[in-house]
């Protein structure tokens, strides 16, 4: 198992600017490559302050790879859904080629409705647009003087510059949470997976992926990137107390964002999604390290809880780590992660 990190802003102007947000985030991302980390992943999202300070993962990507040599710098993910696949191309092929093949592209369908709202995309052709996005970000990669007409957005006789570093392009991930079809597609069509562990068919889920890459003939058994929070501490009662409250600041921020599947929105694109939020809006710090959704404790208990998480979820390749989230303190979340590289990475 690889571990990597991962930022999904959590935090209002009132709470921290974002020119402090980043400077933090990429100090601790040059940090987590040189103990060891081998990646670094973040979202994009709009508008609130759950997510909100990460509009493009490309811009944020690009300043880190300056910085850092080895580690993987990974979209996790940008949403086709939001963008026209012609500028997202060329995006990819200009960071590719700035990190010196370091890109991994995740993508995702989105799930927030106040996004779509606010850019007058209807939520039931979330699977549709992602789709066309995926298959049309994909030729332009692969090809050069490509045609595609698709039902979003269409294109003649176009190559895409500038053209990808990694032949034929970087690798795709999907990003999967409860929805059985989008697990088999990822496995079908030979894409990674980055999954986050809500459901608690989670190992079924997983179990879905490998099945579908192995019967589509893909070599191997396909990868599985896992999304969790992390904070450690050499005390297991201060790791909890001081994660407490910007743990549970962004689990209250990601209940609030999706409660609206529970009273106004539907979309039979997002079956579940108002159990999903139900769920959400039902977390507490010690339900999350109890399902494994969250590794805060003592070094000990932390390795422990990596491979309960292993063997719940189904074995997984990435351990992508929310290192600073919400509003915990820089100093702690790097100190966090300096322990977590010394007691226990060393030691699984």
């Amino acid at each position: 198992m690889q571990f990597g990190v991962q930022y999904f802003p959590a935090v209002a102007p009132s709470e921290k600017s974002a020119k402090d947000y980043f400077a933090e985030s990429l100090d601790i991302a040059v940090e987590a490559e040189r103990r060891g980390f081998t990646h670094a992943r973040i979202v994009e999202h709009y508008f609130l302050p759950y997510g909100g300070y990460s509009p493009n993962p490309i811009v944020f990507l690009a300043a880190l790879s300056q910085r850092t040599t080895s580690m993987r710098l990974v979209t996790g993910a940008v949403l086709p859904v939001f963008n026209n696949p012609l500028k997202l191309a060329g995006e990819i092929g200009m960071l590719d080629a700035l990190s010196n093949g370091r890109l991994d592209v995740g993508m995702a369908r989105a799930f927030l409705p106040h996004e779509f709202r606010h850019f007058k995309v209807d939520m039931n052709e979330s699977i549709a647009r992602y789709r066309e996005g995926m298959e049309q970000i994909a030729l332009l990669l692969e090809k050069e003087n490509v045609t595609h007409h698709g039902q979003f957005h269409s294109f003649d006789n176009v190559t895409s510059l500038p053209r990808p570093t990694q032949l034929p392009r970087p690798k795709f991930y999907v990003a999967a949470t409860q929805t059985p079809e989008t697990f088999e597609f990822a496995g079908r069509e030979g894409h990674a997976l980055m999954a986050i562990p809500i459901s608690p068919k989670m190992r079924d889920l997983v179990a879905l992926y490998r099945k579908a890459w192995r019967d589509a003939g893909h070599p191997g058994n396909g990868e599985v990137m896992m999304a969790f929070h992390m904070f450690c501490h050499e005390d297991p009662k201060l790791a909890r107390d001081i994660a407490r409250k910007p743990f549970e600041a962004y689990f209250r921020m990601i209940a609030e964002v999706t409660g609206e599947f529970e009273t106004t929105t539907r979309s039979g694109d997002y079956r579940d999604y108002d159990k999903m939020a139900a769920k959400l809006r039902a977390t507490s710090l010690e339900n999350q390290i109890a399902g494994g959704g969250a590794f805060i404790g003592a070094p000990d208990e932390m390795r422990d809880m990596i491979l309960r998480a292993n063997e719940t979820f189904g074995p997984f390749d990435h351990a992508s780590l929310q290192i600073n989230f919400a509003t915990l303190p820089v100093n702690e979340a790097r100190r966090s992660l300096n322990l977590f590289a010394d007691k226990v990475m060393s030691r699984l």
